[in-house]
Parts: structure tokens; sequence; C-alpha cells
């Protein structure tokens, strides 16, 4: 009797994992292959579907937008261990630590997302899945970006932060509520190198000025730089003064819109503080702007148009809205410090519009700008279009990765394989910094928004994401330490040159950088 009694509890024991994977087996949703396909592929938002998306991305989570009861997520690539999610939110937050080894597995391949829903009735569907490509290239790990409010009236709280790229993780490089409510603005950097940044700061405690750090040292400048370019090898900071009014008006959706009343370039000598310009970037009937070192060191770029209206004249001037810039360049000796003749490389009227921003790649081989339909503040114009010009057969064109909305500010990854921009694709008002792979060629893929930890962050987010510039490091000195730079009273007294800025504008000139409401 006794033996019987034990051959049954074995015979139980064998069979409770068996009864148990049965009723586990009815828990868990059919198997995807076994649901029936909907024949489509699912709705999600962000929309990160037929993209190429760099091997050390965050993951790229995101919500199902297909009404069920329940929702269960496979991503997966030939290789490596298959991600499952298995929820009722239709929110997909993918695993950080999985995410990074599978994305590792599979550089240089692909990667899909499938998504399969059950109905309130029980009856399983699988949707086809989203792939996306894997590239062997990786983008720079860092990303520097202004936030801001897009009201013009309401400016406070702006700062520029800092994020990593490979998470979510992201802190403050300047605070304008810690130098008394001020205006901080213009980030530049050396090359995707943090070892030498510029930034401004504007606001009635502390006045008007430049913060410059080098290494782990920050120096204020006591005068205003506008946009800014710092040459490869660190010597030159190519910067531009301007005259800038923001005004309204009616003529389209946005009312706002930015006036360059005149504009040079100067050049800063990071070793001796002095500043010098030439008649060939700061001519008396031209206005400059936007400077782009050519990653050689031995060009500068910029945008130049023009100068329609005299001092004085009525605000806006006649003419305003006719006003187009070109795209110039210059070749410049590193060693002398000599300035050569300007000459157009991309007309107004080659594009049929405004040529702004020109920043080139760094390995020299093409060029991307805006063009919108007139002035120089692209970001507030719903025409503005990102270009390409190969520098060595001289094309020029439109990129597919435009949308109906104002794309603008842009930067180069270190490898020149991907940029960043901002656009306003999603709502046609606020920013969002979106990132697109660059082939050999120059051909762009899908751009995709950059990532959020919450999937949802950008339907709530009220700031704008702006002047986005990858880094292939993080920021070397805390936010304090800029802050206490820009507070400071001691400070490097900057002589300007003599500007036709500075003769012809009524009482001398009134250089100012974009206004702390400007995006």
């Amino acid at each position: 009797m006794r033996r019987r009694t034990a051959f049954l509890a074995a015979l139980v024991a064998l069979a409770l994992p068996v009864l148990c994977l049965g009723t586990l087996s009815c828990a868990r949703p059919a198997p995807q292959s076994a649901a029936p396909s909907s024949g489509r592929r699912p709705t999600i938002s962000p929309d990160y579907s037929d993209l190429v998306i760099p091997p050390n991305i965050a993951p790229l989570s995101f919500v199902i937008r297909e009404p069920a009861a329940r929702y269960v997520t496979r991503i997966s690539g030939a290789c490596g261990r298959p991600i499952e999610i298995d929820s009722a939110s239709p929110k997909v937050t993918i695993p950080l630590t999985q995410w990074r080894e599978l994305l590792a597995e599979n550089r240089g391949g692909e990667i899909s997302f499938q998504v399969s829903a059950r109905s309130a009735d029980g009856t399983w569907q699988t949707h086809e899945p989203i792939v996306n490509a894997v590239s062997a290239d990786g983008i720079d790990g860092y990303i520097a970006y202004r936030m801001i409010y897009p009201a013009f009236n309401l400016w406070r709280d702006v700062e520029i932060r800092q994020r990593d790229l490979s998470t979510f993780d992201e802190w403050p490089v300047l605070r304008g509520h810690s130098i008394g409510n001020g205006c901080v603005n213009c980030h530049t950097f050396r090359s995707g190198r943090t070892d030498l940044m510029l930034t401004s700061t504007r606001g009635q405690q502390y006045g008007s000025a430049a913060v410059l750090v080098e290494g782990t040292e920050a120096t204020k400048l006591d005068t205003k730089f506008g946009y800014a370019s710092i040459s490869p090898d660190g010597r030159t900071i190519a910067y531009s003064l301007n005259n800038v009014k923001q005004f309204f008006h009616s003529a389209r959706t946005e009312t706002r819109d930015v006036l360059d009343l005149d504009s040079d370039l100067a050049l800063f000598d990071v070793a001796t503080r002095t500043v010098s310009t030439s008649p060939q970037v700061a001519a008396e009937d031209r206005m400059e702007t936007y400077p782009a070192w050519a990653p050689d060191g031995r060009a500068l770029y910029f945008s130049s148009a023009p100068l329609r209206w005299k001092a004085g004249s009525g605000f806006p001037p006649e003419g305003w809205d006719k006003v187009r810039y070109d795209l110039r360049r210059v070749a410049y000796d590193p060693k002398e410090g000599v300035v050569g003749e300007a000459e157009t490389v991309v007309s107004s009227e080659d594009v049929g519009g405004s040529v702004l921003e020109p920043r080139v790649s760094p390995d020299g081989r093409f060029l991307l700008f805006c063009v919108c339909g007139y002035g120089c503040f692209a970001v507030y114009q719903q025409s503005s279009d990102l270009y390409m010009l190969d520098l060595g057969t001289g094309e020029c064109r439109r990129l597919e990765i435009n949308s109906d909305e104002s794309e603008s500010w842009h930067s180069w990854s270190s490898n020149s394989r991907w940029i960043a921009f901002s656009s306003k694709r999603q709502d046609g008002l606020f920013t969002r910094t979106y990132i697109s792979h660059v082939d050999a060629d120059g051909r762009v893929s899908k751009a995709l928004v950059v990532p959020q930890e919450d999937p949802t962050y950008y339907d709530s987010c009220l700031k704008t994401y702006s002047v986005p510039e990858l880094t292939a490091e993080p920021t070397r000195v805390s936010a304090d330490v800029i802050e206490r730079a820009a507070m400071s009273t001691d400070k490097v007294e900057v002589t300007l040159p003599d500007i036709p800025m500075a003769r012809k504008a009524p009482g001398g000139p009134k250089p100012v950088v974009p206004q702390p409401e400007r995006e």
C-alpha cells in the first residue's frame, strides 16, 4: 500500500508541472504566430517605423494606437534574445539593458516590433511587423539644447541642458533662473568637443556678456556674441553682431517675426582676447550672419544679404520681407589670420529663398543649410526646409526629410553620419529635436524624434527644444561654474573693432543676440 501511495504521489508530482504549464498557457495570450494577421502594421506614436537608428540610441518606447484589452509586443532581431512586453497598457516601455544588448547584437542589421492585440471578447490578432535598420554608424553620445517656452511674453526658466542619447539622463549646462532670471542662449562647441565652449547671457542683474569655457575654467567676456563658430584649432571664434528686432504681424499662422536691421562678422582671438574683422565679412553694403568654419579651418561660410535700408528708416523698413540671404565663403589663413575675398557658394536665386544656418560636415564633404521664404530667422517660417550641398560635386538639393512645418537649427555628428535638427512637424508650434542618418552619398533616412523615457512626453511638454548641438562627450564643468562666471564682476574687457555697423547706426550700434523669447 505504501508503495502504491508513493507511486501515485510521484505521478501527481510529475503531472503538476504539466498542469501548471497548461494553466499558464491558457492564461497567456496565444502565440503571435498562431493569431490571425491584421494584414497591416499597427499605428504607434512616436512614429518609429522604417527608420535607420543609431546602435547607441536610448530605447524607442512608444504607444500603440490600436484599441484592445491587452497587448503583447515582441522586439527581436536575427541575433540576440528577443524582448517581450505583455501588458494591458498600450504604452510599450522598453527595458534599457535588454535594448542595449539587442542593438549590439544586431548592429548593421535589423530589429522588428511585432504587436499582437487581444480584443474585449478574447480574440487575438497579430499585426504585421514594424522593421527598422540598426546602423553600423554610431551617433555622438551627447546632445545639448536650449529649452524655452514658445510664448513671446513668457521667457523665464530658460535653460541650456545636455542629454545622454544612450540613456535618458539629462543635466543643466546653464540656468537662467540661477542668474537672476536672465536669458541664456547661443551655446557653441569646438568641433563636437566640450574642452572649448561659448555661451551668452543677458539680464538686468548681471548684464550682458559671453562666457568662455576652456577646459574646466569659465571666463566672463564683457562683450556680446551673436551666432558663433569656434575654429577647429580653437584659436579663433567667428561671431556675428546683430541689430535684431522681433515684431508681430498677421500675414500667416505664425505671427512672430524677426528682422536683422544690420549685422557684421568679427573674429575673436582666444589667446589674446582681441577682436578683428575685415571688409570681406563686414561689408558696408551687406549684412553678414551665421558664421560656420570648414573642418580644416581654412574657410569660413556665412549668410549674407544686401542692406536695403538706411539707418533711421521706419520699422519695419520698406522691403523687409524681400530680403534674401546668399551663402558665401571666404578663405582663411589660420597662421596669419588673413581673410580672403568673399565668393557666393549658393545664391538665393539658385534655391528661390533665403539661405541660412550653414553647417559643414566634419569630413568636409557636405554642407547643410536652411532655405526659407525671406529673412534671417528660419524657425519662425513654416516654409523653412533643409538643403544639402555636395561640396565635391556642387550638387544642391532639398532633403526628403522635410515636413510641411519649419525645419531649422541643425548640427552634425563627429563621424558625419548623423544630423540633429529642430522641427515643428508634430504640431506646428513646438520645436522638437529629430535625428537622421546620412550615408556616404548624402542620402538621408527618415527622421526620428529623440526618444523619451515616457513615450507620451512630447504630448504634454510645453517647452521647445532649440539649437541641438551634438557632442562626443559631456560638458567638462558643472552649471554652477558657468553661472558663477556669468554673475561675476571679474570680467575680461573686449574692445570691438571699427565695424560698419558702428558708422552706419545713429549714436552707434546696438548689437544684440537673439532675444530671450526667441527659439
